[in-house]
């Protein structure tokens, strides 16, 4: 290498600096409070020659960190098999198609060309969630969709922007199928803006160090990339580890799916084979292959955060076992859950096989589900439809170091839900309630954190509610004795009288008219370790803090608490624990 370390991690920091810069800049430009506000969008740069991974934003969604390379990699091929047009400077792809590097139809995909004195020189790539793409729900999250038709609008990769100009006529096809279309355009030129500050960006910085330099400098990113993961395998003790991590149901038939895991580590590599997990499923929750891909990468990328993001930080990951599998949907099975909620499945799967192998670095499982919920609807004081996407944190597991994480942003991603006075200026909704889901952390030695509990109203109008959510009859898993949290649960209220799913937390076009109200109760974490070796003084102050009854206490950590305030009977605990 003729690069010395301190250029070589400047230049790092320089192009996750130009990534950064395209996520901020798309944030600020959106329309749309998913993109705008909870940040469900990422940008990176990749290889002109293979589309591999060479840098991502650090406020970009993980799950996107495998799909948008793999989309990458299709593009360039399609291209060379002349199957898409051959870019010119300026060009802008747009592609949301599930089988072809995506997730599910939202996720909307631009990909800009990025020359350099004539030549090809990488792809700068962006994704963000639209509200809606068509389909029978406004959303898109059809909970009983059997077709990837019903979920909405399907685009290959075709020129949105040719030579830098908007292509109307393709635009107006998309508009024509997709609700609140007037609003989307905002989306689309943030989305397209962000490319070209991620271009101009990346010329300073290539101007400053020079092409050499830089080309240089990504292609020993990757293998040092691959080098550090490699080192974390080695100390990992040869052998097989196994594990299950289930699917409340598919949203159409009221069965579990099953992801069945078993990772052999050899060496200073790992193989993942899903052998013997479900076939196909009739509804929404199969996962297309990059996002189970996708999925193990960033399972591994938070048991092992110290790797820098690179397409090397996946050479020593093998997956196998998914064909006919519904962790390999093939058109035209339906796939709005894939990313959202089957993917932070597969996540549990690598950390429930990995912990017993690194239990000072992996967790009990996260909460495991984005809490997708679409109200779409008519606004008759505005005049005008609208269609509103809520995503809700939930608990992280309990750690080998201290208690999970309330409330956090979901598996896959730092995505986080817009902010309550954001929704009621944008929609015609009233949020009664913000709260922590008291009780829902899987009780441990380090207990797992706890979900949200929110409840809105409709105000005026009429209106549809959709869930695509999970863990409504699993709770996320404990681990090395420890319990599971607590699952989430969906309450619709229509005309004062409570209903509940049939699938728990998967249905569509729920009516509402106005005063009626949604309550949402999220997953805790689960726990990490004999709860009864938990401190009695976490306890109390657990008890004191309301996030426990003192009844809970007592049937979860052994902990038994007299009087009023409630106070530990240090006696009936000993007698409890077994310790008298």
């Amino acid at each position: 290498m003729s690069l010395d370390p301190i250029t070589l991690t400047v230049i790092q920091a320089g192009l996750q600096q130009v990534c950064d810069e395209m996520d901020l800049s798309f944030s600020r430009a959106a329309f749309s409070p998913v993109i705008a506000e909870a940040n469900d969008r990422s940008d990176g740069i990749y290889a002109a020659e293979d589309g591999a991974l060479i840098a991502q934003g650090a406020g970009g969604l993980p799950v996107f960190v495998g799909t948008m390379q793999y989309s990458t990699r299709t593009l360039i091929r399609m291209i060379d098999e002349g199957k898409a047009a051959k870019p010119k400077p300026g060009d802008i792809y747009i592609v949301n198609d599930p089988y072809l590097g995506g997730t599910h139809l939202m996720d909307v995909r631009f990909a800009r060309p990025f020359y350099r004195n004539g030549k090809l020189f990488c792809w700068l790539s962006n994704t963000g969630h639209w509200p809606d793409t068509g389909g029978v729900v406004p959303g898109g999250f059809s909970a009983s969709a059997t077709a990837v038709e019903q979920e909405g609008l399907r685009l290959p990769p075709v020129r949105l922007f040719k030579e830098g100009v908007l292509d109307e006529e393709i635009f107006a096809i998309i508009s024509s199928n997709i609700r609140v279309a007037d609003q989307r355009i905002g989306d689309v030129k943030a989305q397209a803006a962000a490319l070209l500050v991620g271009e101009k960006r990346l010329n300073e910085l290539l101007d400053r160090y020079g092409d050499a330099a830089v080309s240089e400098a990504i292609s020993e990113l990757r293998k040092r990339a691959a080098i550090q993961m490699r080192a974390f395998i080695s100390d990992i003790a040869d052998g097989q580890y196994t594990s299950s991590a289930w699917i409340d149901s598919d949203g159409v038939i009221n069965d579990p799916l099953e992801i069945r895991l078993r990772i052999t580590k050899n060496g200073d590599t790992l193989v993942f084979d899903f052998a013997g997990s479900s076939p196909p499923c009739q509804g929404p929750m199969n996962s297309v292959q990059a996002t189970t891909y996708s999925a193990v990468y960033l399972a591994m990328r938070h048991i092992f955060p110290e790797v820098p993001m690179s397409a090397g930080a996946f050479e020593p990951l093998k997956i196998t076992g998914i064909a006919g599998t519904f962790l390999d949907a093939q058109y035209p099975r339906p796939v709005s859950g894939c990313a959202a909620e089957v993917s932070q499945r597969i996540a549990e799967a690598v950390f429930a096989a990995l912990v017993p192998a690194l239990p000072d670095r992996v967790t009990a499982a996260p909460a495991g589900t984005s809490g997708n919920f679409a109200l779409g609807g008519h606004d008759p004081q505005r005049g005008r439809d609208f269609v509103m996407y809520q995503i809700s944190g939930g608990g992280y597991g309990g750690n080998a170091d201290h208690d999970g994480l309330s409330n956090g942003c979901s598996t896959i991603g730092i995505s986080k839900a817009p902010p309550v006075e954001i929704m009621e200026q944008a929609f015609p909704v009233l949020y009664h309630r913000y709260a922590l889901h008291e009780g829902s952390g899987g009780a441990g030695l380090h207990r797992g954190g706890f979900g949200l509990d929110y409840e809105v109203e409709l105000r005026r109008g009429a209106a549809k509610a959709s869930f695509v959510m999970d863990h409504g009859r699993f709770g996320p898993q404990g681990v090395l004795g420890g319990k599971d949290g607590g699952v989430n649960t969906v309450t619709v209220y229509r005309d004062g009288a409570p209903y509940t799913p049939e699938h728990l937390s998967k249905e569509q076009d729920i009516p509402l008219g106005p005063g009626d109200r949604v309550h949402v109760r999220t997953p805790g974490g689960g726990g990490y370790g004999d709860p009864f070796e938990r401190s009695v003084d976490d306890v109390r102050n657990d008890v004191r803090l309301g996030r426990y009854t003192p009844e809970q206490a007592r049937d979860l950590f052994g902990v038994e608490f007299t009087g009023s305030p409630p106070e530990v009977d240090s006696r009936a605990t000993a007698r409890l624990r077994g310790k008298a």
